[in-house]
């Protein structure tokens, strides 16, 4: 996993986005360090906050996501182009991607209705669930919850166990 460390000043809102010469309340100033190239995902399992099961479902989830080329792309495609079949039995990049787009809106249907925000958020646009929370207007640490509901209920449409 790449790694992209920060030092930043803790406040009571969390981690400050800039330095500050300016010392806390009681005169000391603590600071932590960050690595924003993690997924809230992978921050969550580091944590122990979620169980190994519903982070490999958040994976194959972000995996299919990816697959599927849902998100936006910056440049055009360099693939090789294939010109004649040599009779290679694997699927074409075209057929790779109906499968992933499929097994991606299956396994949200599975999730079920209302879950599948609080999903793509996090897992695939990997927003952090403060964020989260905020954008749905839940209630503050909620998300957690809601996000382990969905992630066992896609931990069963991929069959992890």
């Amino acid at each position: 996993m790449k790694r992209e460390l920060v030092e930043r000043e803790l406040t009571r809102e969390g981690p400050r986005r800039e330095q500050s010469s300016k010392s806390t309340a009681k005169g000391k100033r603590r600071s932590v360090t960050m690595n924003l190239a993690e997924s809230p995902l992978s921050w969550l399992h580091s944590r122990g906050h979620i169980s190994d099961r519903l982070y490999d479902a958040g994976e194959r989830l972000r995996a299919d996501y990816e697959r599927a080329q849902l998100p936006a792309n910056l440049t055009m495609r360099w693939d090789p182009v294939r010109i004649k079949s040599t009779g290679e039995q694997g699927l074409s990049s075209g057929e790779k991607q109906i499968s992933a787009k499929r097994r991606f809106d299956e396994a949200l249907q599975q999730a079920g209705k209302g879950l599948e925000d609080i999903l793509w958020r996090v897992v695939c646009a990997g927003e952090g669930l403060p964020v989260a929370e905020k954008t749905l207007g839940w209630p503050a640490r909620s998300g957690k919850l809601v996000l382990k509901l969905a992630l066992d209920r896609v931990a069963d449409y991929y069959r992890i166990n």
